[in-house]
């Protein structure tokens, strides 16, 4: 199903049968984990002598799903994650279009660290007037879907880079790292802070969406991003980016 858009006063084309989904997927017992907790569980209700499985004679499969959206899989979260007040993800995403684009880091060592800076962002990006930004970390190898983050010092932006990517209008920024900020800072998100307009206006419109996995095959460019997420009332949602080619 091919479509025309229009965004920003320019018309592009777009291939609407060859979705590119860049998230991971949240399952039993596996998948990406941060935050010192455990994998997610899915399994059977349990009420009695009914066992929710058919394979164990219930007539439908009826499970208990636990999990931990800031720490499993590909989730979506806005300024209500680091605020006193209560802000609801599903409130604050209202469209899901955008035009995107994708590039591709080598996050640099600092001492013990490896950070993202805002010189990278500059030279990488080669778009103007795009809404959302997909960062890929290299190496990007298939082990970021199973991959345990705790107490592993990953990767993460520095706050000028966050400060950057708000002057220049960024509103959704995806990542495929557990956060944008340092694992053990102290409390402090500076990152989160800088990239909401936390201590002035902060952006309620704005999201942050971490854990994603773009596949090496998907070359840095720009797509069209569909932004969709569980419609939850949470300060984040597991979420599902999927991206299309346009031309």
């Amino acid at each position: 199903m091919k479509a025309k858009i229009k965004i920003n006063k320019k018309k592009y084309k777009v291939n609407l049968s060859k979705p590119i989904d860049i998230s991971i997927a949240l399952e039993n017992n596996k998948g990406a984990l941060a935050w010192y907790v455990n994998n997610p569980t899915i399994e059977p209700v349990i009420d009695g002598n009914f066992i929710g499985s058919v394979a164990k004679g219930a007539s439908a499969n009826f499970n208990k799903i636990t999990f931990y959206p800031h720490a499993n899989a590909t989730h979506t979260e806005c300024v209500g994650h680091i605020t006193k007040d209560f802000y609801s993800v599903n409130q604050s995403l209202k469209k899901f279009f955008f035009l995107a684009e994708l590039i591709t880091i080598t996050p640099k060592k600092q001492k013990e660290n490896l950070i993202i800076t805002k010189k990278q962002i500059k030279k990488n990006i080669q778009n103007k007037n795009i809404k959302a930004l997909i960062i890929r970390t290299s190496p990007n190898t298939k082990d970021k879907l199973n991959k345990n983050y705790s107490n592993t010092n990953p990767a993460y932006l520095l706050e000028e880079t966050a400060l950057y990517l708000r002057k220049i209008g960024i509103k959704h920024l995806l990542i495929d790292l557990p956060s944008v900020d340092k694992e053990k800072d102290a409390g402090k998100l500076v990152s989160h802070k800088a990239f909401w307009n936390f201590n002035d206006r902060p952006r309620l419109d704005a999201t942050i969406t971490e854990f994603v996995y773009v596949n090496n095959t998907v070359k840095d460019d720009l797509y069209l991003l569909n932004l969709q997420i569980a419609s939850i009332e949470n300060n984040a949602s597991l979420s599902k980016p999927i991206i299309y080619k346009i031309r």
